[in-house]
């Protein structure tokens, strides 16, 4: 899966060479001896989801390199969003998690001896995908794909929860309860 990486940054030969060669934690994750739930879950999602199909779609929209820095590959960034609406991570709780889980990052295809995206770049990304309105072609793509196989996927949107706004729910009680522990506060009489 490493090999498949081409070069992120323009960086030279031995920069590819590294990430190609196994890291320590690559290593000690191979030798491991149980596979854990999020492992199994990522396994069955790469071989469920239609992912040339879900590319094609992104792709007219997605940056060319050569103007500005070098974009991440268009198949990272899909399965970096993939696993951030399935986690329902926020942008930074998803550049944690490739930090934090090796079976995360060789989902996404990528390696801690390479460049990982940073919470901007996978905000940047989902940004795009709001912009350009993909979230419902994609989720129809996902489910022509999934439906063969007798499964379906429910979603209002193919964006993370933490994106969009909700009202938080306010009742009178509550704001009444805060009221009176701050005026307890104030008229208590004690400082420090």
């Amino acid at each position: 899966m490493l090999a498949r990486l081409t070069r992120i940054n323009g960086g030279s030969r031995q920069r590819e060479r590294l990430r190609q060669e196994p890291t320590f934690a690559s290593l000690e994750f191979e030798q491991k001896k149980r596979r854990t739930r999020r492992e199994r879950f990522l396994s069955r999602l790469d071989g469920l989801l239609p992912w040339a199909a879900l590319e094609a779609v992104i792709e007219l929209h997605y940056p060319k390199p050569g103007r500005g820095r070098r974009p991440y590959p268009l198949a990272v960034m899909l399965r970096v969003h993939v696993v951030q609406v399935c986690y329902n991570l926020s942008d930074p709780g998803m550049e944690d998690l490739l930090y934090e889980a090796e079976s995360a990052r060789r989902f996404c295809g990528l390696s801690l001896a390479g460049a990982i995206p940073d919470e901007s770049t996978i905000l940047h990304f989902r940004h795009l995908l709001e912009r350009r309105q993909l979230g419902d072609t994609l989720l129809a793509a996902i489910n022509e794909q999934l439906e063969a196989q007798g499964l379906r996927l429910q979603a209002r949107s193919l964006t993370p929860a933490s994106s969009r706004r909700r009202p938080r729910p306010r009742t009178a009680s509550a704001a009444g309860t805060r009221r009176c522990i701050k005026r307890a506060r104030a008229t208590s009489g004690t400082s420090g």
